[in-house]
């Protein structure tokens, strides 16, 4: 029974010296026991004759005997032990390449369960039972199997790195601290682990959020090109109406048109692959990023973990994808088709235009309403600031940079950099009036000549029936009627101006290769009221959406 019960108590058959059972064990004076060879080097090499476990000191070096009963009891443990290892060898294996391995097995180094910061050394599962039920080893600390424990020693101190030094980055000792750093700023390894892992934590986060927004950013370029596939099947459908109309004598111009717009469509759709095929290369280096990360910020080994941050490498390059688009405009493919047809059939042409853009260009209508502090003082503007007229009183207005100060003139509130918009403006009951877009930073003090030298794209009435493109010099407009509501249409990327007489659905004048740099704003003049003859405002009207 007794041998029964010391069976069960494996431990106390291990050397404190190699953490192994017994080999040839021997009792000293003090009656704590050892392996012959773990004492004997052990006293070789220190200058002073005593225990390893209670330090009692002798003064002659004690003979050395193998305690029997001892090592009678030690073949029994091996025994035991062989056969627990038999038993359990189906679930144990060898240790594979790139795994490490246990530094107390011989012969066959089996696979490493756990390593043991304060040892310096990886054990088996067998091997590791002693850390896991001697109350002197269980303190001791367990992480992960990890090769080249020696690392963890200072090399310049042989002792363990347990602070962080932050004034230079790196892992010390003890003797660090009171030796070579001593005016640095050091913190315990833990406190600069945890501060580290807290960093990856966040920078895992934020590149999985730059992840989700080139996912995000992907479906709206593949949406993108689904709209302008439609884009391009309108207007190839438009195309063909109007050059049907013009018979035989257009099919050449048709065949152009439908070419140009399905070559813009490949043209679009390249751009697209190339726009994707980038920003799945970015998602794929960040997901690469964001894996190490990952891993590296799981890892519960500390000193791994700083060492490792020192060495990772930077953020690949990004791009910024936010202003990114893929929506090409066929504004105007019509027209350029025609405009390569003979002279004669130019004016037909330019009517079925203004009836075929009139139709689209109601769909970028926008809601346009007046700014007070750009208005001219003798500008009296309605409170939903829709409607703008002349007046004889001139208001005690603030003299700020935005108002102008002596045109009758007015800016709407809202300004426009990218893409088309279109609005109208009713003229009933005027004889004089200005009106289009301009440029944010136009000069609003003083006198002002519209022109687009200038930053103004407008176009004018005079004496009741002079209409005008205030170009320079100005170009006069021979109209059919007087336009009751007047349109204006913008197309920022191409460059485009164009005013149209909304209830005759006709062209008036379009301003083409226009230089815009910066912000638009829609532009309102109502001019003097010279009387009453010109009394009547400039109204911003509702836009009625075709059919």
């Amino acid at each position: 029974m007794a041998a029964a019960s010391n069976l069960q108590s494996e431990d106390q058959f291990l050397c404190s010296i190699c953490l192994d059972v017994f080999t040839d064990p021997v009792t000293i004076p003090c009656g704590h026991n050892f392996c012959k060879n773990c004492i004997n080097k052990h006293w070789n090499s220190s200058d002073r004759c005593q225990c390893p476990m209670c330090k009692e000191a002798f003064t002659t070096r004690p003979d050395l005997r193998v305690n029997t009963f001892i090592s009678e009891m030690v073949v029994q443990v091996r025994q035991s032990s062989q056969q627990k290892t038999s038993s359990s060898s189906s679930q144990k294996r060898c240790a594979k390449p790139g795994e490490v391995p246990c530094d107390v097995c011989t012969g066959t180094k089996l696979k490493a369960l756990k390593s043991c910061l304060v040892c310096l050394a990886s054990y088996c599962e067998t091997h590791l039972e002693p850390h896991l039920t001697a109350s002197r080893l269980k303190k001791h600390q367990l992480i992960d199997p990890v090769e080249n424990l020696e690392d963890r020693m200072c090399m310049k101190h042989d002792k363990p790195l347990e602070l962080f030094c932050k004034t230079d980055q790196t892992c010390v000792c003890m003797l660090c601290l009171v030796l070579d750093h001593k005016t640095h700023d050091i913190v315990p390894l833990k406190e600069e682990y945890e501060g580290k892992k807290a960093e990856l934590g966040k920078t895992e986060a934020e590149i999985q959020q730059m992840i989700q927004k080139r996912q995000l950013k992907i479906q709206e370029i593949k949406h993108s090109v689904d709209l302008s596939e439609e884009d391009a099947d309108r207007e190839i459908a438009e195309g063909v109406q109007v050059f049907t109309a013009l018979k035989e004598s257009v099919e050449r111009g048709q065949a152009n048109l439908i070419d140009t717009i399905k070559e813009k469509q490949k043209t679009t759709e390249k751009q697209a692959e190339a726009f994707i095929q980038e920003l799945e290369q970015e998602i794929s280096e960040l997901m690469k990023r964001w894996t190490e990360i990952e891993q590296l910020s799981r890892s519960e080994d500390q000193l791994h973990l700083l060492q490792s941050v020192q060495s990772l490498k930077a953020a690949p390059p990004t791009k910024d994808w936010t202003e990114v688009s893929v929506r090409p405009s066929y504004e105007r493919t019509v027209r350029r088709a025609v405009a390569q047809l003979e002279e004669t059939l130019s004016k037909e042409m330019k009517k079925l235009l203004a009836e075929s853009e009139l139709k689209r260009v109601p769909q970028y209508a926008v809601d346009v309403t007046l700014d007070p502090d750009t208005a001219h003082p003798r500008l009296f503007l309605s409170d939903d600031g829709k409607q703008a007229n002349g007046s004889d009183v001139e208001m005690n207005l603030p003299d700020n940079p935005e108002r102008f100060s002596d045109c009758l003139c007015v800016l709407g509130k809202q300004s426009f950099s990218s893409g088309r918009f279109y609005f109208e403006v009713q003229v009933i009951g005027k004889t004089e009036w200005d009106f289009g877009v301009t440029r944010e930073s136009i000069n609003r003090k003083g006198r002002i000549r519209l022109n687009p030298q200038n930053g103004y794209w407008t176009i004018c009435l005079r004496n009741g029936n002079e209409y005008k493109a205030a170009t320079s010099p100005p170009v006069s407009l021979s109209l059919k009627s007087r336009p009751q509501k007047v349109g204006v249409y913008v197309n920022y990327e191409e460059c485009l101006v164009s005013f149209y007489d909304v209830g005759a659905a006709a062209l008036i004048y379009s301003f083409t290769g226009c230089c815009f740099t910066e912000k638009l704003f829609p532009y309102f003049g109502p001019c003097n009221n010279k009387g009453d003859n010109n009394s009547a405002p400039l109204i911003i009207s509702p836009v009625s959406q075709a059919e």
